[in-house]
């Protein structure tokens, strides 16, 4: 299919770009408080406005998995898959159609079952754990397992009957997220026997798991080091492989995908898009920026649509970082500077959704977007209250990619 956009498209994500106002700065937001000329030079020259995150009427405020979706022109409603499969692609698993995928944590639970810790002191080295695991099959279901980072990990399953529906990712999550008090069971979230069986299978799962780690020389070195052993499985996320329209099936345009965590690895490879690698792109929080808008510079050459996300911003948000959080937007300022002559581009600049410091938490406040490249209004400062009165106005998420699209064509 021949591209639909006459010019090229750069759609940067800051993750958790948005935030309230802080007394600590002057009664002003992290992006606000922060030195940004070149932000503010694109602010400036081109036109700005709010988005309203996309969450679902369950959920208390946007969720990463759905907004990027929604960011991408993909109604979650329609399209998402639960946050295990993006996950999962994201750290390398080739899934089937079929397939249900869950996250993983090691975790510490004591001989009552109580879990001690959902990270099992943040255990790093679990390749041998998860070697243990490895070729385990219950009831013509294949587990697979791999390691993601940290004390995280992917775990998948996989009917050994694929002409047979017989899996669901109706199930609840194994995690409460708690400490204290025993891994919940799984259970069932509908009547449908694949849902049971679904559950029933996993549950069997998790005890065998529980019963190899209890035994596993790494555990019995780690308690006479005086470690925590990493003795549990605590599992969420569940969701289903299926075939999704690729981006250039639904745009019409050729993407790529720029990112260093599994989930949003994952979404760009389940849209079609090609991923490429930049060193140290995961390192929070000193990701490497200039080698971030260095490949998507060059990734402009040979695609229509770069995807570059950046993540830092949100972490350290949610560490209650405010200051930090201000420091890292100085330095995406510093080098989107590289960005500033490129020829033939539209530069779009916003984020998933706000992540409030005071909050520690994803929040509901709307982000702010730039689009420079085609026309511009009188914003003259990329910054939450700014962009209020710009042009765009304020667009529901879902709305982006076509308002973007008006752009270029």
């Amino acid at each position: 299919m021949a591209s639909k956009v006459s010019m090229k498209i750069l759609l940067i994500v800051i993750d958790g770009l948005g935030d309230k106002p802080i007394s600590e700065l002057g009664n002003k937001t992290p992006l606000e408080a922060a030195r940004t000329p070149n932000l503010n030079w694109l602010a400036k020259n081109g036109v700005c406005g709010e988005i309203q995150p996309f969450q679902f009427s369950w959920q208390e405020y946007p969720a990463s998995d759905t907004t990027h979706l929604a960011l991408l022109g993909y109604p979650p409603e329609i399209y998402y898959l639960g946050r295990g499969p993006y996950e999962a692609v994201g750290i390398g698993i080739k899934l089937k159609e079929g397939d249900i995928a869950l996250r993983t944590n090691f975790a510490t639970v004591n001989e009552n079952l109580n879990i001690i810790d959902r990270r099992a002191e943040r255990i790093s080295e679990t390749q041998s754990l998860i070697k243990s695991l490895q070729g385990i099959t219950i009831d013509g279901v294949k587990f697979l397992i791999k390691k993601s980072y940290g004390h995280r990990a992917g775990l998948i399953l996989r009917s050994l009957k694929p002409d047979v529906k017989r899996l669901s990712a109706e199930i609840s999550d194994g995690d409460p997220k708690i400490t204290a008090v025993e891994p919940p069971a799984i259970f069932p979230k509908e009547k449908s026997k694949e849902a049971i069986f679904t559950a029933k299978v996993l549950n069997k799962y998790l005890e065998k798991a529980h019963q190899i780690f209890k035994k596993h020389p790494l555990n019995k070195q780690r308690e006479k080091q005086r470690k925590l052993q990493a003795n549990y499985l605590l599992v969420r996320g569940a969701g289903q492989m299926k075939k999704t329209p690729s981006f250039k099936e639904r745009h019409g345009l050729k993407a790529a995908c720029i990112a260093g965590g599994g989930l949003y690895r994952g979404i760009g490879k389940i849209l079609g898009m090609d991923l490429i690698k930049v060193k140290g792109a995961t390192g929070f929080p000193t990701t490497n920026l200039k080698g971030k808008f260095f490949a998507a510079k060059n990734a402009l050459n040979n695609y229509d649509f770069v995807f570059l996300h950046i993540k830092a911003a949100d972490n350290l948000a949610e560490d209650g970082n405010f200051r930090g959080k201000k420091e890292f937007i100085e330095r995406i300022d510093k080098n989107i500077e590289s960005l500033l002559n490129l020829k033939n581009t539209l530069i779009v600049v916003t984020a998933d959704h706000s992540t409030c410091c005071s909050l520690k938490r994803h929040c509901l406040e709307p982000v702010p977007i730039l689009i420079f490249g085609n026309g511009k209004d009188k914003v003259s400062q990329f910054s939450e209250k700014a962009c209020q009165k710009g042009r765009l106005g304020k667009i529901k998420q879902l709305n982006l990619m076509p308002a973007v699209l008006k752009y270029v064509k």
